[in-house]
């Protein structure tokens, strides 16, 4: 059974940075893809950086060069770094695997990132 902890999330003012971390447990992780996603109040949770297992990475057009995702197979971790954030970032950031639908039974409990001044 896959298990997914995110944890970094908090209150940032804008211009702020902060890094989220994923653990991931029940799955081949060094061979797995893996994903950010968000999910703001009213609307449907969106994908925000895949990371591929050889570390190749790609990235929402709403956070390129703002955003880095990053992995550590030796901790099953996968990482955002997230500089220049703005109020419009703010969401509950998860991770989970690519193309993971809101009828995705494994998803965590997500971080919350909240963006003002």
């Amino acid at each position: 059974q896959v298990h997914l902890v995110e944890s970094g999330g908090g209150l940032v003012q804008p211009g702020g940075s902060l890094r989220l971390s994923c653990v991931a447990s029940g799955v081949i992780f060094r061979f797995s893809p893996m994903c950010w996603y968000r999910q703001s109040p009213g609307n449907q949770r969106e994908l925000v950086a895949t990371i591929e297992y050889d570390g190749g990475a790609t990235y929402s057009h709403f956070v390129q060069a703002r955003f880095t995702i990053s992995r550590d197979n030796t901790k099953n971790t996968v990482y955002l770094q997230m500089n220049n954030l703005q109020p419009e970032d703010t969401a509950v950031y998860y991770c989970g695997p690519p193309g993971a639908t809101e009828i995705w039974p494994y998803w965590g409990q997500g971080t919350q990132v909240t963006v003002s001044s």
